[in-house]
């Protein structure tokens, strides 16, 4: 293959349409073009030879980290062997079978089936259409909304994009569309009553939420979604006790609840499944990125019994299901996710996340401890954020307009480290790989700490 690294900038601007960027500041060149060309382990190597600590995982996602053959080979044999075949009307092949079995082995108790697809955004779909067909065999036509939270990050489709609760993801879409609503975000940093305990801000989140129920009508509403950590949102922890109280109150009005596992599923939390992590009994789970660490486009919606039996009932009753993709179960992608599944237990990564996780955090409280412009270092399992303030002693937050995450970021990214400005708030967000080392984890820690100092150096 001839060398086309000169002319891939001018082509990826002149060209490329990227998700989630600032077109214009792209196309005119005020955002360079990154092409990233390799990977091992915690690091990616891009096309200039330039080398960087990779400390959110791509997207939340390379939970193995990069390089690894097993899964690459894995890949190839199913391509040589059949690259693709459709599993409408009741078709399979021998990965996504095997996979799904997988899937349920390791999923909370209650769960029944998978359904595959390709991305978090289309599980979340899926959830939908599949809460939206359950409640119209049970012969509740009415009971249609979903309930999501501010700040919540359930993807970008326009019913997914409907549910997010960040801003950015509904300027000049005309989003969120009905029925969706959102209720109050559980981030104890962010409470306005400065006196209420963990416990006070858990109960009056669950109070909001059923004074909207009550409201709107319990006969309306059929689902509530949510992460069981924020992700995207701000790496914000529940607040102790939250997630019973909302429990609670879902179980008082026959409402469903949806798990987006997308990120914390596959050991992000150091369990198996967020759900297991916080005492989550969910009827959906969706999952998606570290069900292949990346390495192909898979996603899932694993179903509970409870869902499924209704399921049966209306294909009894209706005929087939009328929902699917061209490539939903595809093959290439499931074998991608049985050799992941299969990397994360021999590496131990699950309780390297714990263990690894914990380190991290604590290691981050301890350097950024008392620096009057970090507000709180928070997180769990191999998950931490740092959010940074104008003044800690009385939370006043910078104006918008400053930039000082993306200012934090980029002088983290230029010590070799890659974090993520979270939207909406001064946010530094990291999760890298579930196989951090602890050597590792002290890069990270020591660059965010010298990243913070010197912007704040110039501030």
């Amino acid at each position: 293959m001839c060398d086309r690294s000169n002319e891939l900038g001018p082509w990826d601007r002149d060209h490329f349409f990227h998700p989630a960027t600032h077109a214009g500041a792209h196309a005119r060149g005020e955002i360079p073009t990154r092409v990233i060309g390799s990977g091992e382990g915690v690091y990616i190597t891009d096309t200039s030879g330039r080398t960087s600590l990779d400390a959110f995982a791509g997207l939340f996602c390379v939970h193995v980290g990069y390089g690894r053959q097993k899964i690459a080979e894995a890949i190839a044999k199913q391509a040589k062997k059949l690259a693709y075949y459709h599993a409408y009307i009741g078709h399979g092949t021998e990965a996504p079978i095997t996979l799904s079995k997988m899937i349920i082995d390791r999923a909370p108790g209650g769960m029944s089936r998978v359904y595959f697809g390709l991305s978090g955004s289309d599980a979340n779909e899926t959830s939908i259409k599949l809460t939206w067909y359950y409640n119209n065999v049970l012969g509740r036509p009415e009971k249609k909304k979903i309930i999501s939270r501010w700040r919540g990050y359930h993807g970008s489709s326009v019913m997914t994009g409907s549910l997010t609760g960040l801003k950015l993801y509904h300027n000049a879409f005309d989003l969120p569309r009905a029925p969706i609503l959102h209720t109050e975000t559980p981030c104890y940093f962010r409470r306005t009553d400065l006196t209420m305990s963990e416990e006070q801000f858990a109960q009056a989140c669950a109070d909001k939420l059923e004074e909207m129920i009550i409201a709107e009508g319990p006969d309306t509403v059929a689902a509530f979604i949510g992460e069981p950590i924020l992700g995207a949102g701000g790496i914000v922890p529940p607040p102790t006790g939250y997630w019973k109280k909302v429990q609670s109150v879902l179980d008082k009005y026959d409402i469903l609840l949806i798990a987006d596992e997308v990120v914390t599923g596959f050991g992000r939390l150091g369990t198996m499944f967020g759900s297991d992590h916080y005492g989550i009994r969910p009827d959906l789970i969706a999952i998606s990125k570290g069900l292949t660490s990346g390495y192909a486009p898979l996603s899932g919606v694993i179903v509970s019994d409870k869902i499924w039996q209704v399921l049966v009932k209306g294909s009894d009753q209706l005929g087939m299901i009328g929902h699917g993709w061209t490539y939903s179960a595809h093959p290439i992608c499931a074998a991608a996710g049985i050799a992941n599944l299969q990397l994360i237990d021999e590496m131990g990564l699950i309780a390297n996340a714990r263990e690894i996780g914990s380190y991290l955090r604590a290691a981050l409280t301890e350097v950024l401890e008392g620096h009057r412009n970090v507000g709180e270092v928070r997180g769990d399992g191999l998950m931490a954020a740092v959010e940074f303030v104008e003044d800690r002693d009385d939370r006043a937050f910078f104006d918008p307009s400053k930039k000082v995450g993306q200012q934090v970021a980029a002088a983290l990214l230029e010590r070799g480290v890659i974090g993520r400005a979270l939207p909406q708030g001064d946010i530094l967000g990291l999760a890298p790989p579930l196989c951090l080392t602890k050597d590792e984890a002290d890069i990270i820690i020591k660059n965010t700490a010298d990243a913070v100092n010197a912007v704040f150096a110039s501030t």
